[in-house]
């Protein structure tokens, strides 16, 4: 398959946002189980959202809480750890925002804002080198990007955000919550849009891009995660492909578009043991059967005739 043959395109991000039905149900005591599962499993989507709407508020406790259940389901999304920073630097913290700046540029080097955010906390934790590295992060990229590139403006006001706090002339004013334009449902749902088109035309760079815009509002979202996905498999970037399957079916276990894109990268693998317990695991999903399941059976059955 392609594409997915179920996505709907949305209008609005309540569309988006996670069934009800998809949540993992959060562990109860007395049953016997470990903590480790049985604590509280959270819609890393939802929560994730939550975490926005109390950033923009200023509501800097309730925002980091929020993300911290997201990342417990989604510790590699770069936009969460990001975001718990920003919501650490709101409360005046910058040693806490240190530790997820520094995930959120390590899982997304191309996430400008938190190296922006990341060199300003180095400066206010008087870090020097670290400060500059981070700064000539973004110069090299300012230079490799050109004059033409897309992130041409937004390199260039992060660089001059970053040289005004270190000369101290925007150092106590800087609250990087107020800049959370990006993070609209608006652009969100247009970013998501734009990456369904993109894939229809093979444009999987392009696509890329758009989705990781749409991951800004809607965080670790199992079908941002799954598209995330397709286009690095497309590109042969297969380890990024699986981290973001991984990704999507720990968000929601039960996603059988994440749960069939998996089986046939394990198929271009060559690991027809795996991709067999992903069609066991959408048979027992589909009780009456469904394309994923189908989809999945005649990649394997092609791969293990040739």
């Amino acid at each position: 398959m392609d594409i997915f043959k179920s996505v709907v395109i949305m209008g609005a991000a309540s569309t988006l946002a996670l069934n009800p039905g998809m949540a993992i149900a959060a562990g109860g005591g007395g049953s016997g189980s470990a903590p480790s599962s049985s604590a509280p499993k959270y819609d890393a989507s939802v929560e994730y959202q939550k975490g926005v709407a109390a950033l923009k508020a200023k509501d800097h406790k309730n925002a980091i809480r929020s993300f911290k259940r997201s990342l417990s389901v989604a510790p590699r999304n770069a936009s969460g750890q990001y975001l718990l920073g920003v919501s650490y630097i709101g409360q005046g913290d910058y040693k806490k925002a240190r530790k997820p700046l520094e995930k959120a540029v390590k899982y997304d080097g191309n996430l400008i804002e938190a190296h922006r955010d990341l060199a300003i906390t180095y400066h206010k934790l008087d870090m020097t080198d670290k400060a500059t590295a981070s700064l000539n992060k973004l110069t090299a990229k300012d230079s490799a990007c050109g004059d033409g590139c897309a992130d041409k403006d937004k390199l260039t006001k992060a660089i001059t955000k970053v040289k005004a706090a270190m000369n101290g002339s925007d150092s106590a004013s800087y609250h990087p919550e107020d800049m959370m334009g990006f993070a609209s449902e608006g652009n969100g749902d247009l970013a998501y849009m734009g990456a369904v088109a993109l894939i229809n035309e093979k444009k999987y760079e392009a696509a890329i891009a758009e989705l990781k815009l749409a991951s800004m509002t809607f965080g670790p979202h199992p079908d941002i995660l799954t598209y995330l996905g397709f286009a690095n498999r497309k590109l042969k970037n297969f380890d990024t492909a699986e981290q973001y399957y991984q990704t999507a079916l720990a968000v929601a276990p039960d996603h059988r578009g994440a749960t069939e894109y998996y089986g046939e990268l394990m198929v271009e693998r060559g690991d027809l043991v795996g991709a067999k317990k992903k069609l066991a695991r959408l048979e027992r999903l589909c009780s009456f059967g469904c394309y994923e399941a189908e989809e999945l059976r005649r990649w394997i059955g092609e791969a293990s005739a040739s």
